[in-house]
């Protein structure tokens, strides 16, 4: 804690969605006057360095200050390895309060860790429910809520969560989406889908062809079921007979793809199979596709700011703006909605949406504006 105020901030980055969210929450400490001593935690949860790498450098993040290198585990095993690495990191840095972002494992380990010890919380992305408690996301979210000090929404819906358990109305800050502030930076530098082919030893893969299909899955309820991941590939392949589909696929996926003997219905001329993408990579891909077919709540986020329809292979979202004001329409795995969903869009152009209150590259910017005042005022809730 150097600076003349003694404000500092500790922030946390566990997987690759916490690092688009990071990025642009950094730079606009770094611009902040006076100034708030920031530095970075990475817990290791994603513990791919070669493409940790890759993202840190693409967003412009700097190196952590801190590495876990926590690894992976089950999800008990994981938060445990994360809590008992983070206290020492934490009584290192005696930081004026711990800033965690989105919903992972990291997310919940640290925030617990930091409010054991008295030392205030920051969420970012909070209030955002599906309802749905089977997933483990979801129990990250809530439980990281209810011991925040400081609460930042997407989406207006995020405060009605939160009120209605029981958060108290001062410590909530609807401010905006940082991946958007992330998304809006990096447009121009969005890697084109014709260079990615090519890069991929498929130069001509899209040549005479009417646009793309792009599909990520990844959630267990997706790729653990046998049943469930075979009529999942059976529907993007009958779709692939008519709009190509790129499909970089999550290593776990692959892997049950392979386990289930479902390797067929992937491994054919009309679908282009790449390894994990980077982030601008991905950006290139979803910018120009025709639609999106994901179990990712932030790609749902993404292909809303971005204006491309997308379909989501799950029962709910967490993120329901991008239903009701944006491209997304929730399709479940159902192939018979699945197949209108993309019917839709091939005749209609899908939903064309719109981008909603406060997606407009400038969430992190109110974020630090108000981090800063809350910590001048001693870390306070401010008077109505």
């Amino acid at each position: 804690m150097n600076n003349e105020n003694n404000f500092s901030l500790l922030c946390v980055v566990g997987a690759r969605p916490n690092f688009m969210k990071m990025a642009p929450i950094m730079a606009a400490f770094s611009a902040l006057q006076p100034k708030v001593d920031v530095k970075l935690v990475h817990t290791g949860q994603h513990y791919d360095v070669a493409m940790n790498h890759q993202y840190f450098q693409a967003l412009g993040i700097p190196d952590p200050d801190i590495n876990l290198e926590v690894g992976s585990g089950s999800h008990a095993v994981q938060t445990a390895d994360v809590m008992k690495k983070f206290e020492p990191a934490l009584d290192e840095v005696q930081p004026t309060a711990v800033l965690v972002v989105g919903d992972v494992n990291s997310t919940i380990a640290c925030a617990l860790v930091a409010t054991k010890k008295g030392v205030p919380v920051i969420h970012v992305e909070a209030g955002l429910r599906s309802g749905d408690r089977a997933m483990p996301e979801e129990i990250n979210r809530v439980l990281t809520d209810q011991i925040s000090d400081l609460l930042f929404t997407t989406e207006e819906s995020g405060k009605a969560n939160l009120l209605r358990e029981g958060i108290a109305d001062g410590r909530i800050h609807f401010v905006g989406n940082v991946m958007i502030d992330t998304l809006r930076r990096n447009l121009e530098r969005a890697v084109p889908t014709t260079q990615i082919c090519a890069d991929h030893g498929r130069p001509d893969f899209l040549k005479g062809k009417a646009g793309y299909a792009v599909l990520t899955l990844h959630r267990p309820s997706n790729v653990d079921d046998p049943a469930v991941l075979k009529a999942l590939l059976e529907t993007a392949a009958k779709i692939a007979e008519r709009t190509p589909i790129i499909f970089p696929v999550h290593p776990r996926t692959r892997g049950m793809i392979d386990k289930f003997g479902l390797s067929h219905l992937v491994d054919r001329s009309d679908v282009l199979l790449l390894p994990p993408m980077g982030y601008l990579e991905m950006l290139g891909l979803m910018k120009d596709a025709r639609v999106v077919l994901t179990d990712s709540g932030g790609i749902q986020e993404e292909t809303t700011a971005l204006g491309t329809p997308c379909i989501t292979l799950r029962n709910n979202t967490e993120r329901p703006i991008t239903v009701d004001e944006g491209t997304n329409t929730i399709a479940g795995q159902d192939p018979q909605k699945i197949m209108a969903a993309y019917e839709d869009v091939m005749a209609n152009g899908g939903k064309a949406g719109r981008v909603p209150q406060f997606w407009d590259g400038r969430a992190s910017e109110r974020i630090a504006a108000e981090v800063l005042a809350w910590m001048q005022r001693g870390c306070t809730i401010a008077a109505a």
